[in-house]
């Protein structure tokens, strides 16, 4: 059974951003929906996902980032209802890679569900497993842009881009899909496992950046499905 437990860090602290810019734009239509001085209390949060079920990270403020992530079986008591003592006997089971399958897929979005599917191959055969993430809720800004189209990210004078998390490919059935057939937004686990490191490579560092949503920039995951690129980012003083 999933039991997102919700476990609060001891240590808050508080963060302000003078402004908060969602982008989209597709064809020639441009959206812009500015909201200003937002100030964030940012947590820890702790989910546990047994096997078969999804895991959802969501945050009502802010964006995803990912602190810690196992997916295996480390005690015989979690997800162990139903299950014979042979499916939980392996207490030494880890896969390896898990933070980065899911920081990868989760880090500068809103919402995030993945399932076990993400993290590849079977680390222990026969035994039952579970996904246990601790994650928090960063401020960003946050950026969507639609297949086609280009998103810009900005900072202030004297401040630099840098990168929460990047993703481009479909996760749900909702965005940019105005004007398109159902079969084009169907896929909903198509993403680019490279998209973090493709823009952070164009803007990390920089003022100002444009980054186009398209498949020359990060190659196609999923032929046929239109696709979208969402961005998360702060602006920092250089070092």
């Amino acid at each position: 059974m999933e039991s997102p437990s919700g476990n609060r860090d001891p240590t808050t602290f508080t963060l302000w951003l003078s402004e908060i810019m969602f982008f989209t734009r597709d064809n020639d239509i441009v959206c812009f929906l500015v909201l200003a001085a937002v100030c964030c209390l940012t947590s820890a949060e702790s989910v546990i996902t047994c096997d078969d079920r999804m895991q959802r990270l969501s945050c009502d403020q802010g964006v995803v980032s990912v602190l810690t992530v196992a997916y295996g079986r480390t005690d015989s008591q979690t997800c162990s209802e139903g299950k014979p003592p042979a499916q939980l006997a392996n207490t030494a089971c880890s896969q390896a890679g898990a933070l980065e399958a899911l920081a990868n897929r989760c880090n500068g979005k809103k919402v995030c569900e993945v399932d076990k599917a993400i993290f590849g191959a079977d680390p222990c055969r026969g035994t039952y497993k579970y996904i246990q993430t601790t994650y928090t809720c960063l401020p960003a800004f946050h950026v969507v842009a639609c297949e086609l189209s280009t998103a810009e990210l900005f900072c202030d004078a004297g401040q630099t881009i840098a990168l929460i998390g990047a993703f481009y490919g479909r996760a749900d059935r909702t965005t940019c899909i105005y004007g398109r057939p159902d079969s084009q937004f169907n896929k909903i686990d198509c993403f680019t496992r490279t998209a973090n490191q493709v823009v952070a490579e164009r803007c990390n560092g920089k003022s100002r950046c444009s980054v186009n949503a398209v498949n020359s920039v990060f190659q196609d995951p999923c032929h046929g499905t239109i696709k979208y690129m969402e961005l998360a980012y702060t602006c920092e003083f250089p070092q």
